[in-house]
């Protein structure tokens, strides 16, 4: 994909943002603005924790996605009512017609007025975050660009979400966070990589030179040079 196209321009956007974000609340958020921005046909998203036998939602770009997840509770059905779910990408192309939940389906098209929806396993290797779920109001609506686009926008989402708790668990106060989180951001555009990757990268900057991360960060921010390490 070209550098100047549009979508990469957004999401070295998206991934400086997410972080800077002082909060997994603001990085639930962003991504779901994100998505109603960036995925032509989705009209409405959200972010859903299935636990304890009940879809709970985390973010919503409107009250669209709470709805749809109390109507999940009512019927016991839904792409995201699965406990244990491991298929990472549930498409449903026409809701109202979706013999996997005929009573959810029917409901989400005649309350709500949506036809289709595509839910997305928010995740990395060690950890599951939620799904992140998108609707539109016509059936048929989301195409395999729509598809590569969430499929990116949940990865970026899963790998801030999870750098972000590995810095709480180091201890970082909030302000040192976010200069981290800007640091991270500027190594993801100039050496192409994800937030995992920025992070570790930084903390052998950080190993190599016997300085903190805190202040490896502050330097990289000020100077926006990238440091040289073995």
């Amino acid at each position: 994909m070209p550098e100047d196209n549009p979508i990469v321009t957004d999401f070295v956007d998206l991934a400086q943002a997410l972080g800077a974000a002082d909060a997994d609340r603001h990085r639930l958020e962003l991504a779901v603005e994100a998505a109603v921005e960036l995925i032509g046909p989705c009209g409405h998203a959200g972010i859903t924790l299935f636990r304890d036998g009940e879809c709970h939602t985390l973010a919503g770009s409107s009250e669209v996605p709470s709805m749809v997840n109390k109507l999940q509770n009512e019927t016991g059905q839904g792409p995201c009512h699965i406990p244990g779910r491991e298929q990472e990408t549930i498409t449903c192309t026409d809701l109202a017609r979706d013999a996997r939940w005929p009573d959810w389906g029917r409901r989400v098209d005649a309350e709500l007025g949506l036809g289709s929806s595509m839910s997305l396993l928010v995740f990395t290797a060690r950890d599951h975050y939620g799904t992140l779920s998108l609707y539109f109001g016509e059936p048929h609506a989301f195409g395999p660009d729509d598809l590569a686009i969430a499929q990116a926008l949940a990865g970026h989402l899963a790998v801030s979400l999870a750098a972000s708790r590995e810095i709480d668990g180091l201890g970082i106060a909030l302000a040192s966070r976010t200069v981290i989180g800007q640091a991270e951001g500027i190594v993801m555009e100039r050496l192409t990589v994800d937030a995992d990757q920025a992070l570790a990268y930084l903390k052998r900057v950080s190993s190599h030179t016997n300085t903190k991360l805190v202040q490896v960060a502050h330097e990289l921010v000020r100077t926006r040079q990238l440091p040289e390490i073995p």
